[in-house]
């Protein structure tokens, strides 16, 4: 079901960005129900994800009522377009690799302040990411270029490193040009070039997330379930320790999406135990 609409909630705007390497990143400003450039939380998706995945839109809007603008984008190498349920762009999702979704977030946030300025204030941004999202906010929090502005993250069950295949199943990859990963939700299946992989070995130091926490300096909220499914609750301990700057919500009982699924059926109690601790820290440090 769609996320009720907050009180004071404005319509949300599309907006598209075209980036160095040609990509055009298509994403939607959910306006801060009070008015002026506000502090700015940008909303990035993980693996298999999009800007309109499940709990996403009902995020920002809970933001956007809270006095924030949100920014939520789909990556290039998502392959979808805003509206879209299946993958309509199978090479891009083929091509797409850590370190481009990287460019493009850090791409986005310094280019914030072109979207709309009578409702972003790109000097004060906030990250949140989810799964693959979440590492990849991790990183440009760390990275030196994005400079002050951003103040707050917040991660949920963030992966704490790329490198995330088997020995035999790298093998296998490499062979065959392509990993096919199924879309369990649509039965879709989709091809994982052998360019990520040669990402992940070829740029390990620039993707070694444990060692970007260490960098990190804002505030940073790191969110895992303790029945996470997919990232083991254990990558999100390292990562709090690793981080100097972070704080670990560790909730008992809650998998990989808190119980949401897509489309969104309504917040679950470990959902709503997420989004109020989401909220409550880009209050307590962006605003």
């Amino acid at each position: 079901m769609p996320a009720p609409a907050q009180p004071g909630a404005r319509a949300p705007r599309p907006f598209s960005l075209e980036t160095p390497a040609g990509a055009t990143l298509h994403g939607t400003i959910d306006p801060a129900a009070k008015p002026g450039p506000r502090p700015t939380v940008v909303v990035c998706h993980g693996f298999k994800g999009f800007q309109e995945w499940a709990f996403l839109p009902y995020l920002a809007e809970l933001l956007a009522a809270r006095g924030f603008t949100a920014v939520r984008f789909n990556l290039s190498g998502s392959g979808m377009l805003p509206g879209d349920e299946l993958v309509t762009d199978l090479d891009a999702f083929r091509r797409a690799t850590p370190s481009r979704d990287l460019e493009e977030l850090l791409w986005l946030v310094e280019n914030l302040g072109r979207l709309d300025p009578e409702l972003i204030d790109g000097g004060r941004v906030g990250l949140f990411g989810h799964s693959r999202g979440g590492a990849t906010s991790a990183l440009a929090a760390a990275d030196g270029n994005a400079g002050d502005r951003i103040r707050a993250v917040v991660t949920w069950a963030a992966v704490s490193t790329f490198d995330r295949a088997a020995p035999a199943e790298k093998e296998a990859w490499r062979e065959r040009g392509v990993l096919p990963v199924l879309n369990t939700r649509t039965g879709q299946e989709l091809p994982v070039g052998v360019e990520l992989l040669d990402d992940v070995e070829n740029s390990a130091e620039r993707l070694d997330v444990e060692a970007a926490a260490s960098r990190i300096t804002a505030p940073w909220l790191i969110v895992h379930g303790a029945e996470d499914e997919t990232v083991p609750a254990d990558e999100g301990r390292r990562l709090a320790t690793a981080g100097s700057s972070a704080e670990l919500l560790e909730i008992p009982a809650a998998g990989h999406t808190f119980g949401a699924v897509h489309p969104f059926a309504g917040p679950t109690p470990e959902l709503i135990t997420a989004l109020n601790a989401t909220q409550t820290w880009f209050r307590r440090h962006l605003g």
